[in-house]
């Protein structure tokens, strides 16, 4: 049993890097469904229901530390790709689209949550707040929440679980639809010229621009997130704070308006950010997921169907949008996976439609980093009060 802290932290992280070595080399399937973050969260949740670790002062002490001082500091790294001129540039129906998506999955997840509840433990609205920050930017999102609202760590053992089943799920339908775009178009009466030229230009600018990561920028890179860390922790400090608004959700949402401003200037061309967040990622879900255990997952089948209660409400909703506002299909279709998915999978998707689109897709899921914290923090809000 590991009762040092650093030999806790040290095994967390080789387990993180073994599943992304696997998940980098293997030719299996399984990681097409099963997230590498997904696949670590519960490896170790399975060490730490077998007691591989011990709750120590050193290991409490280390699991502290870590946690608080890399949650800022993952926040402001993964921000730094989300220019917000480039962003506008997309032009109105693109951010209607999104728009509409966030909007619909908050209404989803209160909808839910509303309906659901009185077979849910009394927190569970913190798991779902969690999700939905997933759900409207990424899992870094999740993670900030997590730690913002002190969402405990086995409830987020569901919360990986509906993002992870019930992602694939909708994954999987978004891309079954390409083939009928042109249908959907005509049926909503939808223009794509301007998408075409939107991507076909983005392609452009971005095109042969992307430098490789060298050893100056790391270094500067993981200064620089570490500054702001401490700085968002010290400022979140002066704040004053509310059962809701903690020095951790302060700390949160400072990270991001710094993370944001960065983005605009030559840090955010920088290469390596978001390999060093992901690293921190890494970090942290190992963290949450060492104080879990699987004995608190028995209700794991109402997590998922809420999960799916969920997508139907955005999707029914992202349907009605598109017949209201005349948007098309791959708008849609993108800006729902920028949410849900994220970086890793909005691109997937717009590339199912043409590789001059693949830009959107990354810009459109770096809108949802920018949005998804402080929109699962509203939701959160909304769900506490039910």
């Amino acid at each position: 049993m590991i009762t040092q802290g650093f030999s806790y932290l040290a095994v967390l992280l080789f387990v993180g890097g073994a599943i992304r070595m696997l998940e980098t080399n293997s030719k299996s399937r399984l990681f097409d469904y099963l997230p590498g973050v997904v696949l670590l969260y519960f490896i170790v949740m399975l060490m730490s229901t077998f007691g591989v670790w011990q709750q120590s002062d050193s290991v409490n002490a280390t699991y502290g530390a870590v946690k608080g001082n890399l949650l800022p500091a993952m926040i402001f790294l993964m921000l730094l790709k989300g220019d917000l001129r480039k962003i506008i540039g997309l032009g109105p129906r693109m951010l209607l689209a999104f728009a509409v998506s966030a909007v619909s999955i908050g209404i989803g997840f209160v909808v839910t949550y509303a309906a659901f509840k009185a077979w849910l433990p009394a927190d569970a609205w913190k798991a779902f707040a969690a999700l939905s920050g997933s759900w409207m930017g990424g899992t870094g999102n999740m993670a900030a929440i997590q730690g913002a609202l002190d969402v405990p760590d086995t409830a987020m053992g569901y919360t990986l679980l509906m993002d992870s089943v019930d992602y694939a799920l909708w994954v999987i339908m978004l891309l079954a639809l390409v083939p009928y775009a042109a249908a959907f178009n005509r049926w909503t009466k939808s223009d794509t010229s301007t998408i075409d030229r939107i991507g076909a230009k983005l392609e452009a600018e971005d095109g042969g621009t992307a430098k490789p990561i060298d050893f100056t920028a790391l270094v500067f890179l993981i200064g620089a997130a570490l500054a702001a860390s401490a700085l968002a922790q010290t400022a979140a400090s002066l704040m004053p704070a509310t059962s809701f608004f903690t020095a951790t959700t302060w700390a949160v949402l400072i990270a991001t308006v710094f993370g944001v401003i960065a983005a605009m200037t030559p840090m955010g061309r920088m290469a390596g950010s978001n390999e060093v967040a992901n690293v921190m990622l890494y970090a942290i879900i190992g963290l949450i997921a060492s104080r879990a255990d699987f004995a608190g997952l028995a209700e794991a089948p109402l997590y998922v169907a809420a999960g799916l209660m969920v997508l139907s409400v955005h999707g029914l909703a992202m349907v009605g949008a598109a017949k209201l506002f005349r948007l098309d299909l791959f708008s849609c279709g993108i800006a729902s996976l920028a949410n849900i998915g994220g970086v890793a999978s909005a691109p997937i998707l717009a590339a199912a439609y043409s590789q001059v689109l693949i830009p959107i897709g990354v810009l459109m899921a770096m809108l949802g980093y920018i949005i998804g914290t402080g929109g699962g923090l509203l939701v959160g809000k909304i769900l506490s009060l039910l």
